[in-house]
């Protein structure tokens, strides 16, 4: 029996334990209070390795006064950009830019009697490898677009690169700067939360959705573009990977409509070869991504 631990720090930190690729036992939180909002990205990063060190050395076993905990790979899943254990850009945790996670996670886990090997993933990719071993397709290529603060693209099996697929640009408008990154044309400023937010001061998100829905007329031109940029993005991963499934997650995958978005891809998408892709909306939760992350360390380990 393989055994690993999985941890996912995006907006909140969370953690639990895998026996064949299966969570096992109660997940554990920071902040445990699931109605406390916390932002992460106000704590130094050391502070960070310390509560993932505790949560970890916790599912492993260990005691307060001492002996090894047992786990065969830890994987930790963080947004951003993540190579050899190395956090070369994290916009949403900028505190962990450049930091050398795995590597400062080990450390903190040695103290604490653990010496399992430590895979840092990210977040997108993991919760891609979770789907990817909840349905039985490890073999298979997924993709998954995770629609909130900003907008992830995660893909199973790990290939090396970047795929940083929210920022793809999906428009030649200059006036288009509402990324997070400060780049023009990218899908995130346009479909992430925190680009919504600046391009209607005067609405909410949810308020621009709902009211593209009662017929207001430039609620609903952003809500088709939303969906255009949504589709343009896709259909530029079909053209450079082939067609296949895309699964859609996300805090805000709420706003999205696959009929509307099959509608728009269907006119991008027009080489007969490349037609077979599929779509589907995936409700966003904690244990997928805690899975792949925990899959991702264990093919790791082995690879």
């Amino acid at each position: 029996m393989t055994t690993a631990i999985g941890v996912v720090m995006t907006s909140h930190i969370v953690a639990g334990k895998l026996e064949d690729q299966r969570l096992t036992g109660k997940l554990l939180r920071y902040p445990s209070d699931q109605e406390e909002v916390n932002d992460l990205d106000a704590i130094p990063s050391s502070e960070l390795v310390e509560i993932l060190a505790e949560h970890i050395s916790t599912l492993a076993g260990t005691k307060a006064g001492g002996g090894a905990g047992s786990a065969d790979a830890i994987g930790v899943a963080v947004p951003g950009i993540v190579r050899s254990g190395v956090i070369e850009e994290s916009p949403n945790l900028k505190q962990l830019k450049g930091m050398r996670l795995a590597d400062e996670l080990a450390k903190a886990l040695e103290g604490r009697g653990i010496a399992a090997p430590v895979h840092i993933a990210n977040d997108a990719d993991a919760i891609a490898a979770g789907v990817a071993a909840t349905r039985g397709r490890l073999d298979k290529l997924t993709r998954v677009w995770t629609i909130g603060k900003g907008v992830g693209y995660g893909r199973w099996p790990y290939a090396d690169g970047v795929w940083e697929g929210g920022h793809i640009t999906v428009t030649l408008d200059p006036k288009e700067r509402f990324c997070g990154c400060g780049g023009a044309g990218h899908l995130e400023g346009i479909v992430g939360h925190r680009a919504m937010r600046l391009r209607f001061l005067d609405l909410e998100p949810e308020e621009v959705f709902a009211n593209a829905k009662q017929g207001d007329t430039r609620c609903r031109e952003f809500v088709d573009l939303w969906h255009r940029a949504l589709a343009a993005a896709t259909a530029s991963f079909i053209h450079l990977a082939g067609p296949g499934r895309f699964y859609f997650t996300g805090s805000n995958v709420g706003f999205l409509d696959l009929p509307t978005l099959r509608g728009h891809l269907e006119t991008m998408v027009r080489l007969s070869p490349l037609q077979s892709f599929s779509l589907e909306i995936l409700p966003p939760d904690d244990e997928t991504a805690l899975i792949g992350a925990g899959v991702s360390a264990l093919r790791a380990l082995g690879s």
